[in-house]
């Protein structure tokens, strides 16, 4: 079971405030050019993606017992905790054992599972989280409650990451992916908050596009 999103609200709170993460970009045209694009590339991307997505989500479920989707909290901007929409790529008792942050080669994995990761299919579903305005198409990847907390008590800073919307794929997921330590994604991370812009957002996709036709750094 999770924390709850009123524990990790005064979490937040005490950690924000003696950090930069109040101090988010002000509302500017690039804001309201980001919000635009996420509507129209959520929305039409929804309406292509659904055969694919009625596809893998009964394939998912011919290979393991277990619903073909699933719902995780996450944390967002400014430390709100919303649920991310998944297609299941893992056995349906995942975390029979406890909570556990995926690793590149998780046993848990399953095989339709490992596919729809190493494509990023399995992420489709948080189309719907970006038209809802939980994220946005591009931004840092959106962490578990507990793990926000337990890497920014290892690594300071990591709280950072919450000065923007997470996003579907980002400038740590196209240059490493999973390959990366915590560490390393939070300096991306927090470079891509700093430079935000249409030249690296255009730049991201354009990777991304590169990392679902290869796998490579696949999370």
């Amino acid at each position: 079971m999770g924390m709850g999103s009123k524990e990790f609200s005064v979490y937040y709170e005490q950690h924000a405030a003696t950090s930069d993460v109040l101090q988010a970009p002000s509302s500017n045209w690039y804001e309201i050019y980001q919000r635009i694009i996420d509507i129209i590339l959520s929305a039409t991307g929804l309406v292509l993606s659904l055969p694919v997505l009625l596809l893998f989500a009964l394939a998912v479920r011919l290979e393991t017992p277990g619903p073909a989707f699933y719902t995780q909290e996450r944390v967002g901007k400014h430390g709100r905790v919303f649920r991310v929409i998944k297609l299941r790529s893992m056995v349906d008792d995942a975390e029979k054992k406890g909570m556990q942050w995926a690793d590149k080669d998780d046993p848990r994995v399953t095989k339709v599972g490992r596919f729809i990761r190493k494509t990023r299919i399995d992420e489709l579903p948080q189309l719907i989280n970006v038209l809802r305005g939980d994220m946005s198409i591009i931004g840092p990847r959106p962490e578990r409650p507990e793990f926000v907390m337990q890497f920014n008590n290892d690594i300071p800073g990591f709280i950072e990451r919450l000065r923007v919307r997470p996003g579907l794929t980002g400038w740590a997921q196209v240059n490493g992916g999973y390959d990366l330590a915590p560490s390393e994604k939070l300096a991306l991370d927090l470079f891509y908050i700093e430079n935000r812009s249409i030249k690296l957002d255009m730049l991201i996709l354009l990777r991304t596009v590169y990392v679902i036709i290869t796998g490579s750094g696949a999370r």
